[in-house]
């Protein structure tokens, strides 16, 4: 019996759970890197094709007619598919009213914006004065014939005659007049001061106000996947954040996309002062923005009458 009273010898074997939490941790470290090099080659990608386009821009604003405006759309067309972002268009651009200049006026979430609707919209962007001082982005904006403004208001008036030469001269404007960047959950109220441009002096001045296009911009994919409340900062570059940190963090993604939605343009005549229309143009994009958010079948807005008669509030819209 006494065989029977020994202890049971036990050998010590990896568990099975030990060999799936090193496979994880294997499997992650290989994730990263490969983030990690998807990151640096974007980068260099789109740092070998600014530096030559930069070049050829500034060619380009020496010769006559609008080879300086198509090829600055190209360079942005281009400058997203090598961030590995897909661009969706709804709608169509506004066609040219009896010669009418045309103001594009778009919410604002990201720097990515700015490629984003640059190689959709054939217009010159207008941004903050201290942009025009940033190492090479303040150069590719100039190349790109940036108006930049301060935003005080002892230069609006100054800053509206440059704008209205910017589009009396032929050129068409892209406007941000929430005059920041927000997280991507809602639109911000709109600035009146930035549609100071489309106000008439007299009634002489009412053949050369510019139609208003309204603009929504969502970023509506993430991994290839619908984005939503937890996966939208992803995109969202705003408060006290830097480019270069932002870029890394999105450029480890892939199936990213942006949807435009190109609103029926407004006619400044129709609506009684500045702030009426700034509230309208508002009041469209964030309805577009807030149906693109939820996933939903989007279109433009048909008509200016459907957004007149609610011109009142100005407050966020979520969704």
């Amino acid at each position: 019996m006494g065989h029977l009273a020994r202890r049971p010898q036990f050998f010590h074997l990896p568990s099975r759970t030990e060999e799936a939490r090193q496979a994880e941790r294997d499997q992650r470290d290989r994730l990263n890197l490969s983030r990690r090099l998807r990151v640096a080659r974007r980068g260099a990608m789109i740092l070998l094709w600014t530096l030559p386009s930069m070049l050829a821009q500034g060619v380009c604003l020496l010769l006559p007619g609008r080879p300086k405006v198509a090829f600055a759309r190209l360079y942005w067309a281009v400058f997203t598919r090598l961030l590995g972002l897909q661009v969706r268009v709804v709608g169509q651009l506004a066609a040219h009213d009896g010669g009418r200049p045309v103001i594009y006026v778009s919410n604002h979430s990201s720097w990515v914006d700015i490629p984003v609707v640059g190689g959709v919209l054939d217009g010159c962007f207008v941004a903050k004065g201290d942009v025009a001082g940033w190492p090479v982005i303040g150069t590719i904006a100039r190349l790109g014939r940036t108006v930049f403004v301060s935003r005080q208001r002892v230069t609006t008036g100054r800053e509206r005659d440059e704008m209205r030469q910017v589009l009396d001269k032929g050129d068409r404007l892209i406007l941000f007049p929430e005059g920041t960047s927000s997280d991507g959950s809602r639109v911000l109220p709109f600035r009146s001061s930035f549609f100071s441009v489309a106000e008439a002096k007299s009634t002489a001045d009412l053949s050369r106000l510019p139609l208003i296009q309204p603009v929504s911009v969502v970023y509506d994919r993430l991994d290839g996947l619908p984005t939503g409340r937890a996966s939208r900062p992803v995109f969202a570059w705003y408060g006290d954040m830097d480019i270069a940190s932002h870029f890394g963090r999105l450029g480890q993604h892939v199936g990213l996309r942006a949807t435009v939605l190109l609103h029926t343009p407004l006619d400044p005549i129709r609506f009684r002062d500045r702030k009426a229309l700034s509230q309208a143009v508002w009041q469209t994009v964030a309805d577009g923005a807030s149906t693109l958010r939820q996933n939903r079948p989007a279109k433009p807005l048909e008509s200016a009458e459907a957004v007149e008669v609610d011109v009142a509030g100005g407050e966020a819209v979520f969704a």
